[in-house]
């Protein structure tokens, strides 16, 4: 047990040290050679100079409006989410999404966001929190699958003719998305039927306290998750379309919605680190569909790098500040307190 432990520890520490960062250094290199070969890359900078100063500057504070936007809506589906264990404030609820974004920077596919959330449940509560939260994180990825499918529909002819895939993995992609689509929101609706089937594993009575919560999730509440999910999908394209737009990429809106939405299915199956890879393998991607539609790499580079910034780095940074004020209260196994307070900012009862 001890060599596995070991054997895992330093499974992660290569791939958060060396392939991870090897990965980031390869890919930004791929992104800056297809840069610097765009024709008339000094007209293109000169119109992002020219358009930061022009009204179009002011798709840059919308877009920054629309990140708050973003967080308030995943805000109120983690609200949605827990409220059968927990009620919270808004204001509390908030605090935990942000110290969740600080946290999934540095983990795969983010998936620290849940550790960061639960600091700010009540003890007993966080682990139930857990499985309830990965409910409203299915809803996105069956909004993020299903459009991503929708996109790769729209665009299946010019991605083959572009040769950037053969027709066979373009076919095998898109059943294999159909499967996974239908797959997950079958699953989906069936969480509470899943949580009672837990219940009969031999030797699962132990755990079956975590998953009971999912019992909880009738079907209006699931509709309600997928309906802010796809809220929060519309969100996302607004903010690309909008930098589209102030960095001179000559994309109409479609085509933008159909390009983003097939970077982010890409995106959902590739195991990445935000603080790393993400970026630059989003970039990779994006280069290649949007590049479909226009030529202006260094556009499209400059929208995402400033999406990656203002989306996931402000709020990370927050989230970090705000984990700071969070006093756990761990009790030991007699349930005496093991430290002197804690603190439970802006907690409604």
């Amino acid at each position: 047990m001890q060599l596995k432990r070991i054997r895992k520890k330093n499974i992660r520490i290569f791939i958060n040290y060396f392939l991870g960062p090897l990965l980031f250094i390869w890919v930004s290199y791929s992104i800056y050679n297809q840069v610097k070969a765009q024709p008339n890359l000094d007209d293109s900078w000169q119109k992002i100079r020219r358009s930061l100063t022009s009204s179009l500057a002011w798709n840059l504070v919308l877009v920054f409006v629309l990140m708050v936007v973003n967080w308030g809506i995943e805000t109120v589906k983690w609200q949605l989410c827990i409220r059968k264990v927990q009620k919270i404030s808004f204001t509390k609820a908030f605090k935990a999404i942000l110290s969740g974004v600080s946290f999934s920077v540095s983990t795969p596919n983010r998936v620290g966001e849940y550790l960061g959330r639960i600091l700010y449940m009540d003890d007993g509560n966080r682990m139930k929190a857990i499985s309830l939260t990965i409910t409203g994180s299915m809803s996105q990825l069956i909004i993020t699958l299903t459009m991503g499918l929708a996109g790769l529909t729209m665009l299946a002819g010019r991605i083959e003719a572009s040769g950037l895939i053969s027709s066979f993995w373009l076919d095998m992609i898109l059943y294999g998305t159909m499967l996974a689509v239908l797959a997950l929101t079958v699953f989906y609706f069936r969480l509470s039927w899943f949580a009672r089937w837990v219940e009969r594993w031999p030797g699962s009575r132990r755990y079956a306290w975590l998953f009971r919560t999912l019992e909880g999730f009738n079907a209006t509440l699931l509709l309600q998750l997928l309906s802010l999910s796809a809220l929060r999908f519309f969100v996302f394209i607004m903010q690309y379309y909008l930098l589209f737009r102030l960095f001179g990429v000559e994309v109409a809106w479609g085509q933008a919605w159909w390009a983003v939405s097939v970077s982010f299915l890409v995106m959902a199956v590739i195991p990445t680190i935000a603080l790393f890879t993400d970026l630059s393998l989003r970039g990779e991607v994006s280069l290649k569909l949007l590049g479909l539609f226009s030529n202006n790499h260094l556009g499209i580079t400059g929208a995402l790098v400033c999406i990656w910034f203002i989306n996931l780095i402000i709020p990370a940074l927050t989230g970090s500040l705000l984990i700071l004020g969070v006093k756990k209260l761990f009790v030991n196994k007699n349930g005496s307190s093991a430290t002197a307070q804690d603190s439970r900012p802006d907690e409604a009862h």
